[in-house]
């Protein structure tokens, strides 16, 4: 028998000012077991920071081979926007960007080695798919700082973004290149 998902929860205050969003947010994340706790703070930022009527986790978590991390479907059900976090393959983001119009890369490694893994590649609109990255202290404070139950405000102005996390504050900056 496998071990089971560790579901936490994040009540966030969300003021994106860059974009003009500001919500209440009530998330329950589902952790994968081979799923890395700066996977999972990357994943939620990536959500606060994509966020928008119809967003949405993939069902099948990390393990879900045919949904990106994060998505934004319509009312009907298509997908808008495919948002992968980590280090996809080409193959992925080149079919997500294809599917969905909008595709969208945030990572917690190296972005520097995240880029080199994509030259020379196949990706749909590559020039116009962004890769965005932060500090990587900020996510390893974050992730350090993570609960079972957490609560946290997240603020975006001018591409910093102030994360106040169960009483700590951290900030960093989001450094963002395309593709392609």
């Amino acid at each position: 028998m496998g071990i089971s998902a560790t579901v936490h929860t994040f009540a966030i205050q969300l003021a994106d000012v860059d974009r003009g969003v500001y919500e209440e947010l009530e998330l329950r994340v589902a952790r994968h077991p081979s799923e890395t706790l700066e996977y999972m703070v990357t994943r939620i930022l990536a959500y606060c920071l994509q966020y928008e009527e119809g967003i949405v986790f993939s069902e099948g978590g990390i393990s879900a081979t045919d949904e990106p991390a994060v998505q934004v479907r319509d009312l009907t059900g298509r997908t808008t926007a495919w948002i992968e976090v980590g280090a996809p393959d080409a193959e992925r983001v080149h079919r997500g960007s294809k599917l969905a119009g909008r595709a969208a890369v945030y990572t917690h490694r190296d972005p520097v080695k995240v880029l080199a893994q994509y030259a020379g590649k196949k990706i749909h609109n590559a020039a116009a798919i962004p890769l965005y990255s932060f500090d990587r202290a900020f996510i390893d404070e974050a992730a350090r700082l993570v609960d079972r139950r957490n609560s946290a405000s997240l603020s975006i102005t001018e591409s910093v973004v102030y994360l106040d996390l169960n009483g700590t504050s951290l900030r960093t900056e989001i450094t963002e290149q395309p593709l392609g």
